[in-house]
């Protein structure tokens, strides 16, 4: 990625992040949040990570923040009133920050000491899958099939945390709306 590029979209996601914390209301603030997964894909598609890039725009972007919007309109936020900082909170707005500025000092210093990353023996994993499956031909042709293999890896052997996680959020859901619900008395 041109480095002009890279620059634009890292500053519309900063932009967009700062955005969530710094608006007042919680619809805005949503839809600031999808400004910054929009910049967060044009990132990965610049680094040729497509599948993500896409990925994020259509999970993030467009299925997580709709369910988002969904869930702040049900809610039926009202203006809240002004209250003062407490204490805790200020530390924890403080110390946290610090402790990932700290973590990340860490790794950039230690970026020197990384191994090398080993060759790929994509021949031997061919042998691995069938003759007939397109990741056995991509493999065989010195391509790494990366969509086939996360597609087989999740639904093979992720199968059960997959539908796990799609339970938690129909769940969440539910609870959402039985709680927004107005008391009809």
């Amino acid at each position: 990625m041109p480095s002009p590029l890279f620059y634009i979209f890292a500053a519309i996601m900063l932009i967009g992040g700062t955005m969530v914390v710094f608006m007042r209301n919680p619809v805005s603030s949503a839809l600031s949040m999808v400004l910054s997964f929009l910049g967060l894909a044009a990132l990965f598609v610049g680094l040729d990570a497509y599948l993500i890039g896409i990925l994020q725009i259509l999970v993030y972007a467009g299925a997580i923040m709709v369910l988002f919007i969904f869930i702040i309109m049900l809610l039926d936020l009202k203006a809240e009133e002004n209250t003062s900082f407490r204490p805790a909170a200020l530390a924890a707005g403080i110390v946290i920050p610090l402790m990932l500025v700290f973590q990340l000092t860490g790794v950039i210093n230690n970026q020197d000491n990384l191994h090398d990353i080993p060759a790929l023996e994509l021949e031997q994993a061919a042998a691995n899958f069938d003759k007939d499956t397109m990741i056995h031909k991509r493999l065989k042709d010195g391509r790494l099939p990366d969509t086939h293999l996360l597609g087989k890896k999740l639904y093979t052997d992720y199968n059960f945390p997959l539908q796990m996680v799609a339970v938690l959020l129909l769940v969440a859901t539910i609870g959402c709306v039985s709680l927004s619900r107005k008391n009809s008395k």
